[in-house]
């Protein structure tokens, strides 16, 4: 099932002829299409070492060229620090008749792609998880600062897309209890500097293996933006105590945890009524972070009192 009005569709056939083309050498290797692995991407394995990626909305073949090579760049970074494997870039594939953009191969990672409610009690995973955060926010600058409007900068750029999400939630969520919130949260002021963060840290790019994190994925985006983005892994996968443990490993302080719960809330309210009859799971990672932030009773507090 396509996930955008713009989708452009790519089917297993179309990927083995594009191998055929372009990478004889993978033509014995079988192709498999991963459902529902990727919102942006439609995926497919080839083999038991690789996978595709081809980006699902369209652009211009040119612009999806330079968005694949800066993914490169950022692909081999983030691998080079990780504490726990992360893709990295094989090669570019061309367009074609068969398939209008570029398109790239990326090594893959064996395990158990986590869920919402997988392992969230688990105080471990929570440390190992802090452990990879502080890897990104470890990494030099280099000179790089955010430069976007979204998830990243400042809350209040988000008005526009939060009124919209309220608007096409109106019957599937608490609105008005929800957009209380976001008018706490959107005027959280923000303290740190940008660091390098991953930059959407959901379940769905996190792999497991024996309930221990064996790897992260969807590392193309790895950026500078404000640190606390990373945060919102604490609200998409952990309950109260695993939370407590993972922002103890990190020293977190109560605003810039507060902007992590903002930035997971903004997430989650467009994942709800966006993927709700496209991609059910990520529909309900967003009602389950939602129902996190919701019952946090210190959360709750401190936005009362700020």
């Amino acid at each position: 099932m396509t996930m955008h009005p713009d989708e452009i569709e790519v089917s297993v056939p179309t990927v083995e002829q594009l191998i055929l083309d372009q990478f004889p050498e993978w033509t014995n290797e079988t192709v498999e299409e991963l459902h529902g692995a990727g919102t942006e991407n439609t995926i497919f394995r080839i083999g038991a070492t690789r996978a595709a990626r081809f980006p699902r909305r369209a652009s211009s073949a040119a612009d999806v060229a330079e968005e694949l090579e800066r993914e490169a760049l950022s692909i081999s970074e983030l691998a080079g620090l990780s504490p726990v494997p992360a893709p990295t870039p094989i090669a570019i594939g061309r367009p074609s008749r068969h398939y209008p953009f570029p398109w790239s191969v990326q090594s893959w990672l064996p395990g158990d792609v986590a869920r919402s409610q997988m392992s969230a009690d688990s105080c471990e995973l929570a440390r190992e998880i802090a452990e990879l955060v502080h890897a990104f926010r470890s990494a030099p600058l280099k000179g790089r600062r955010f430069t976007g409007t979204g998830r990243g900068g400042t809350l209040s750029d988000s008005d526009t897309w939060m009124e919209t999400c309220f608007f096409e939630s109106a019957n599937l969520l608490d609105v008005p209890r929800l957009r209380a919130l976001w008018a706490d949260f959107r005027t959280l002021p923000r303290e740190q500097p940008d660091a390098m963060t991953h930059g959407d840290l959901i379940p769905a790019n996190i792999v497991l293996r024996d309930n221990h994190l064996a790897g992260v994925l969807d590392t193309g985006n790895f950026s500078a933006a404000d640190p606390s983005l990373d945060l919102i892994v604490a609200w998409h996968f952990f309950d109260v105590d695993a939370r407590n443990v993972f922002r103890e490993a990190l020293s977190i302080d109560e605003l810039e945890w507060q902007r992590g719960a903002a930035w997971a809330f903004q997430q989650a309210m467009g994942l709800v009524w966006y993927y709700e009859s496209s991609n059910p799971t990520m529909a309900q990672l967003g009602r389950s972070t939602l129902t996190r932030i919701c019952a946090d009773a210190e959360l709750s507090r401190a936005l009362a009192t700020a």
